[in-house]
């Protein structure tokens, strides 16, 4: 097996997990906008917890493309050619939901945040949702020709797969972000955030649990099957951590439990990237979709200088604003727009006095 398109897979196998590592919770607070939080304090002191490094979290989702591009450019021209629709649905909802954190906070009014409201809440939804199908296609199949070509209409990528790894990726995203609350909150927010948590966790697992253990049916190795155990065995420390009050286990919990999930999953797919499910024989694995190993080489030069200044970078910004939030941090909330146009009120004021013919200070006193 050749050595750079292994690293290559397992470092893009590494990127996912960051990605549903960290933007997991933050793509889970955005759902749970308008499915957790009460009013508008409620919201106010979510959008905080992760206003400060939710889009750092979005470089991972970024790069992990960037480098499937790079390394195994079949793999990434049939799996984006194929998911063309879904995908350009999730960067659509990506946007939105960039907007919606901008523009939310501009007018004070319930109307215009409501309907921001709803922008982050659908956004994160419909990301987490093609995210998780995407991924659960790549490790269960498409159906890809010898080329490497979709065959059949805009929509035969759907599949039960592909429904069941979305709904794993909302579920775990969802808990994912009440673990995140509990640990990241105070006040009331953070006893909800754990209460919710401990009654959700072990239904919220299964999704993800169903595909690992469709993964492992379908090309399972020994070791894989025993990641399966240890995501089980996670997700009920998770439970019992979260009942005592350890937000912080509970949390660093449901972060192991993705880890072996795409652990298992990617280790029981290795080495087919995309299988097809027209016939075996169409499969893209590492050998015939990645670059050469001039270029793998090269690419392996520069993750080694960058990749750590990024993680370091990151790391250094969750350390900064690692300090619980709570409604008393919260301020009145005030609208931008209004303060601009009083400020234009009050400016325009005195020169519309000026201008009054009985006014002393006008040109024909």
């Amino acid at each position: 097996m050749e050595l750079l398109p292994t690293i290559w897979f397992v470092a893009i196998a590494v990127l996912w997990t960051g990605y549903l590592f960290l933007e997991g919770f933050d793509l889970g607070v955005g759902m749970l906008m308008k499915l957790f939080a009460r009013n508008n304090t409620d919201r106010r002191v979510l959008l905080n917890t992760i206003g400060p490094v939710w889009d750092g979290n979005e470089v991972w989702l970024l790069t992990a493309a960037g480098a499937t591009f790079a390394a195994f450019p079949l793999w990434y021209a049939s799996l984006f050619s194929t998911l063309y629709l879904p995908l350009l649905l999730v960067l659509v909802a990506l946007i939105f939901r960039a907007v919606a954190f901008e523009y939310r906070g501009k007018v004070d009014t319930e109307r215009w945040r409501n309907g921001w409201d709803w922008a982050i809440a659908l956004g994160s939804f419909v990301a987490a949702f093609g995210i998780g199908a995407a991924l659960a296609l790549t490790t269960t199949g498409l159906p890809i020709d010898a080329n490497g070509d979709r065959t059949g209409g805009p929509l035969a990528w759907f599949s039960g797969y592909a429904l069941l790894g979305g709904l794993a990726v909302v579920a775990f995203a969802l808990v994912h972000a009440l673990a995140f609350l509990a640990l990241k909150t105070d006040g009331e927010v953070r006893h909800r955030a754990r209460r919710w948590f401990v009654r959700m966790v072990a239904v919220a697992a299964l999704p993800l649990l169903g595909w690992m253990v469709a993964v492992q049916f379908l090309s399972g190795k020994p070791w894989t099957w025993a990641l399966v155990v240890a995501g089980v065995v996670v997700v009920v420390l998770a439970w019992l951590w979260a009942r005592k009050g350890a937000e912080g286990r509970a949390f660093g919990a449901t972060g192991a439990f993705v880890v072996c999930a795409t652990a298992s999953i990617f280790g029981a797919a290795f080495p087919v990237v995309i299988p097809s499910t027209l016939d075996p024989a169409f499969n893209l694995t590492i050998s015939n979709a990645s670059s050469s190993d001039y270029t793998l080489g090269l690419m392996s030069v520069v993750a080694a200088v960058g990749l750590p200044l990024v993680i370091a970078y990151q790391a250094w910004t969750y350390w900064v604003f690692r300090r619980r939030v709570s409604s008393s941090h919260i301020p009145e909330a005030h609208g931008f727009l209004p303060a601009i146009a009083s400020k234009v009120l009050l400016n325009a004021g005195p020169q519309q006095d000026r201008q009054q013919p009985g006014n002393a200070s006008s040109p024909g006193a």
